[in-house]
């Protein structure tokens, strides 16, 4: 069955997406880097910037993958937990350690967890990060409303994503080029040239930035921008809860 039909419908694409990180969680932090050319951290490190957390800031980090943002967070005060639905990659980011901190900050807790269906009571944060999260949840919509449940009124909003470009001769070069990469490296890695080319498949279906934060207006935030990163094909949005 094609890739693209794979994803096709919510259900599908939750066991697709569920299966695809339970394969790849062992080589998700070589995997980052080496599709972003070293940049994966720095945009990181942006949307931390932007979050400008202090002590005892309440943080959620969903699709936390090994805690890259949950660490980041917790180094400047946060108080945070990281979410994952896939078991491997908790196991993994509750072994890293912090790096270049000079004093050692609590250590972020991680659970394992659905984005449809957070564990966590209403109003229960300052703060929502996610890194290539929302592009994978099976039903965008509902996961930006259990996010907005779980923040305070005020709280906000970090996303972290690629783009979907509205210029369809870039839309067709840049998904050409992720669909060529990811294919060299999937096979490379793991035999199966589809594994990695299914971030251009989900980028095919994902309704692009912009669109994205009109759907964040029009499911209770009362600002929802979003920055460009590397000239539009990534893109981090900020959003404040109503």
């Amino acid at each position: 069955m094609p890739l693209d039909d794979l994803i096709a419908t919510p259900e599908t694409k939750r066991r697709y997406v569920r299966r695809l990180f339970a394969t790849i969680s062992d080589r998700y932090d070589f995997i980052t880097v080496a599709l972003s050319y070293g940049q994966d951290k720095r945009w990181k490190r942006r949307l931390v910037d932007l979050a400008a957390v202090s002590a005892g800031t309440r943080a959620l980090d969903l699709a936390t993958g090994t805690g890259d943002i949950a660490f980041a967070l917790a180094a400047r005060g946060a108080a945070v937990v990281g979410l994952d639905i896939t078991p491997r990659m908790i196991e993994l980011a509750r072994r890293k350690h912090f790096r270049d901190v000079p004093a050692r900050p609590a250590h972020p807790a991680f659970l394992v967890g659905d984005m449809l269906a957070l564990p966590f009571p209403d109003n229960a944060f300052d703060l929502v990060t996610t890194g290539y999260g929302l592009r994978n949840v099976p039903d965008l919509a509902a996961s930006i409303d259990e996010v907005r449940r779980v923040l305070r009124p005020g709280g906000r909003l970090l996303s972290l994503d690629f783009n979907r470009p509205d210029n369809a001769f870039v839309r067709r070069v840049y998904l050409a080029y992720l669909s060529a990469i990811g294919g060299t490296i999937g096979y490379a890695l793991h035999g199966d040239p589809d594994t990695y080319r299914y971030i251009p498949a989900s980028i095919r279906q994902y309704p692009g930035a912009a669109r994205v934060a009109e759907l964040m207006r029009s499911r209770g935030f009362s600002r929802a921008v979003y920055y460009p990163v590397l000239g539009g094909l990534m893109a981090i949005h900020d959003a404040v809860r109503r």
